[in-house]
């Protein structure tokens, strides 16, 4: 029954008096797809429940960290046991070393890690640690890639690869942009003359394996490739941007599974948050021991937190580690994850729409395209405002997928085959509308 009040618009009404845009993360004020913003007033496994009482089957699990679903018994009663002992110390716990052990176990790459609470947080100081340790000062990124809002990551291309970068936002000096060389994603050709010109400049390169911001979009195996090729060529670091990736698409990450198609591949440093935090503000960077020792209080290369290793934080992730790194979970969650994407390919395909999906573990995207782009570019060839009603067409069903056409869905342990069949069956009759409309 709908309320006579919609609680959601009078919260957003109240928040944006408040709040600039009503949000404190962007994406969440649907402003891409219009409406309002659904208000969460609680969650519990796969689902939320939004300040009107209606429920969703919920697609974004707090943008990738619910990979068990919301409120997992084990993960709840280690995060009360550590509160009983304290929210916050300023000083060392024995969790901080568990976690980091259980980290360094679950990837071979990293022998050394330094805990921090944002994902934003974790790449800006792996850049930092980059640049002091190659006395470089250049990046190269990824057109549609996202490593946060540091300065020198928002950046777009320039005309050309002779030219600079420019901000994408405002308060980024062009002097901090000018060492950021943006690159379209995939392209090996644009890759090799980047390296050309500027090879001795560049610190490292920094990309996203599956890039996730730009809903789901792999670096082919040849072009990632090169990229770890070019840089060893070149004395340039290979960051990997495992942010949404880590413990998400595999036990070992994006870089496991490059790993297996590209004998004696690593990445030089890993970026890490979301899962590792279990829902919890909690990231991560680390690499080889030679590259972590650089960083104070060991190196010169300073990087420091108040909240870095909180011991509530580092329960909920080893909790959450310890029930990820069970014997058959991946096996259980990628068949999931194919179950939804297959299913939504055969109603899209019964229904005339043009669909491609590609998934990996409990990560997929989808395109309303006749074939899966592979890079920015294609990507925003897409048609917005059919997504747009996709999108609030599966609202009204009772489905939450990301409010927005560039954003990647996660699917968690907790979602059932009866909430797949739900999803599936709510896209069909979505999808029909599209092809009428």
């Amino acid at each position: 029954m709908t309320p006579s009040i919609d609680r959601n618009q009078e919260l957003f009404d109240r928040a944006r008096e408040l709040i600039p845009g009503g949000v404190n993360s962007p994406v969440r004020a649907f402003r891409a797809v219009g409406g309002t913003p659904r208000f969460v007033q609680r969650a519990q496994g796969a689902y939320f429940w939004d300040a009107n009482g209606q429920r969703y089957i919920d697609y974004i699990g707090s943008w990738g960290p619910m990979i068990l679903g919301h409120g997992h018994p084990a993960v709840v009663e280690a995060v009360q046991q550590a509160v009983q002992d304290g929210f916050s110390f300023g000083a060392p716990t024995e969790r901080e070393v568990q976690l980091a052990e259980a980290i360094v176990h679950l990837m071979p790459s990293l022998e050394m890690v330094r805990l921090v609470s944002s994902g934003t947080e974790a790449a800006m100081s792996a850049i930092r640690l980059a640049r002091g340790a190659t006395g470089r000062s250049r990046i190269v990124k990824f057109e549609g890639c996202y490593h946060g809002h540091a300065d020198s990551l928002l950046v777009k291309a320039g005309s050309g690869l002779a030219t600079f970068g420019h901000p994408t936002s405002a308060g980024v000096p062009a002097e901090v942009a000018q060492h950021t060389t943006v690159l379209p994603y995939n392209d090996i050709d644009q890759l090799e003359q980047a390296f050309g010109l500027y090879g001795s400049e560049i610190a490292c390169l920094v990309i996203e394996p599956i890039a996730g911001n730009m809903n789901f979009v792999r670096a082919s195996v040849p072009f990632m490739r090169r990229c770890r090729e070019l840089c060893d060529q070149h004395g340039a670091l290979l960051v990997f941007d495992e942010v949404m990736t880590g413990f998400r698409v595999a036990l070992g990450g994006a870089q496991s599974i490059y790993g297996r198609q590209i004998p004696g591949f690593r990445p030089d440093l890993t970026v890490l948050g979301k899962v590792i935090g279990g829902g919890m503000p909690l990231a991560a960077f680390g690499g080889p021991r030679a590259l972590m020792e650089q960083l104070a209080p060991l190196g010169p290369v300073y990087q420091a937190g108040t909240l870095s290793g909180n011991p509530i934080a580092t329960a909920c992730g080893l909790a959450t580690l310890e029930q990820i790194a069970q014997p058959g979970f991946f096996d259980a969650l990628a068949a999931r994850t194919r179950s939804l994407v297959d299913g939504l390919s055969i109603v899209a395909r019964s229904e005339g729409v043009e669909f491609s999906v590609d998934c990996e573990g409990g990560m997929f995207g989808f395109f309303l395209l006749s074939s899966l782009p592979q890079d920015y570019q294609t990507v925003m060839t897409s048609d917005s405002s059919r997504f747009n009603r996709l999108f609030h067409g599966l609202l009204e069903r009772g489905v939450y997928i990301a409010p927005a056409l560039y954003e990647a869905g996660f699917v968690s342990a907790a979602h059932t085959e009866d909430d797949i069949a739900t999803t599936v069956e709510a896209a069909r009759e979505v999808f029909a509308t599209l092809r009428t409309g």
